[in-house]
């Protein structure tokens, strides 16, 4: 399914991340698959408050915590400003579907990273 909002599918997801050697691009690929894969979830259930949409977004960020293991596969990990990188474009998709008053570290909050 395309995306439909235009703030997220013109977004450069994890787009800092790239421009750093340090982060394997097929590993970014799968973490740019999973914020891409959180909109399409946002826009077939249209979460109807905060809680609706901390469910979805606890599920992505499960799913970047499984990532872990591939990037010390390929010497690298989620640190610093991939953690920053990461929880900025949760709280961009939160913004860009209507989502003012979410609140970051909830959309994030099963982190382990």
């Amino acid at each position: 399914m395309p995306i439909s909002n235009q703030q997220v599918s013109a977004h450069p997801f994890l787009g800092g991340l790239y421009a750093d050697d340090y982060f394997p691009d097929h590993v970014l690929d799968r973490g740019r698959a999973i914020l891409l894969a959180l909109c399409e979830r946002i826009e077939t259930e249209r979460p109807a408050d905060l809680d609706a949409l901390y469910v979805l977004t606890h599920a992505a960020t499960e799913e970047f915590n499984d990532l872990e293991a591939a990037f010390e596969a390929a010497d690298s990990e989620i640190e610093t400003v991939a953690r920053e990188e990461i929880a900025e474009d949760f709280a961009h998709i939160a913004q860009a579907y209507g989502f003012t008053d979410a609140d970051v570290e909830e959309l994030i909050a099963p982190r382990e990273w």
